[in-house]
């Protein structure tokens, strides 16, 4: 979740005129500052949430890995005062998702105990996270059913136009096996789907990197029901 509200969300107004209370009471709960260098894991998946991380800037990555070893990635976030572990903060599990630094970081640890009494005794604090939760559940709510019902050449057709229509959190990845896991799948496959693009004259590659290359065409793609099945 970030710190900052979001403008479009319904209690906007409450958040906006707390928010400098709110980043108080939260750094008051704040027990030591780390350096991460890149690579390194800021919570790891499975394990005891004790402490909450605040990243004011820099670029992180979230990743869940099944028994068998397949790796899904949820993308890389680029970080405004960004908190993480607050889902686990609030109901008691084990750490969902590993959070890796993708480059070399500063975090501030917040302390369970502390921000525990600090909610209860201002419990207008809660407004804050049940508003930014509520935003990042159906962002990745959106995410999961996107990559769950719709073939993979879809999903990567899609996640072009949308990142070059809108401004979205979530950033791919440079390498192929990393963005591969980002939609569920390996290399090979998500090279096929690529191709597929590229010989339909929608994309082109360019190294790495992925740009459209006749966005009505694009368009055309993505409303045609008929590629369901691809």
């Amino acid at each position: 979740m970030q710190i900052e509200p979001n403008p479009n969300t319904r209690f906007y107004p409450f958040l906006k005129a707390h928010s400098e209370q709110f980043r108080q009471k939260l750094m008051h709960c704040a027990v030591a500052t780390r350096h991460l260098i890149k690579g390194s894991a800021l919570l790891t998946q499975g394990q005891v949430v004790d402490h909450l991380y605040l990243v004011p800037h820099g670029r992180v990555s979230m990743n869940i890995t099944v028994a068998s070893g397949k790796r899904f990635q949820l993308g890389e976030v680029q970080c405004t005062e960004q908190i993480f572990g607050e889902m686990e903060f609030l109901n008691q599990n084990l750490c969902q998702w590993s959070v890796v630094a993708e480059q070399d970081i500063d975090v501030t640890a917040i302390s369970v105990a502390k921000l525990t009494r600090s909610l209860q005794a201002h419990p207008e604090m809660a407004m804050f996270f049940a508003s930014a939760l509520a935003d990042d559940y159906q962002d990745s709510m959106d995410i999961y059913t996107q990559r769950l019902l719709r073939p993979i050449v879809y999903n990567i057709a899609y996640d072009l136009w949308i990142r070059d229509s809108n401004t979205v959190v979530l950033g791919g990845f440079a390498k192929i096996d990393p963005e591969a896991e980002r939609f569920g799948t390996i290399s090979r496959v998500y090279r096929r789907a690529v191709k597929e693009l590229v010989v339909r004259g929608l994309v082109r590659k360019q190294g790495a990197h992925l740009e459209i290359l006749d966005r009505q065409g694009l368009k055309a793609f993505l409303d045609d029901s008929t590629h369901n099945d691809l």
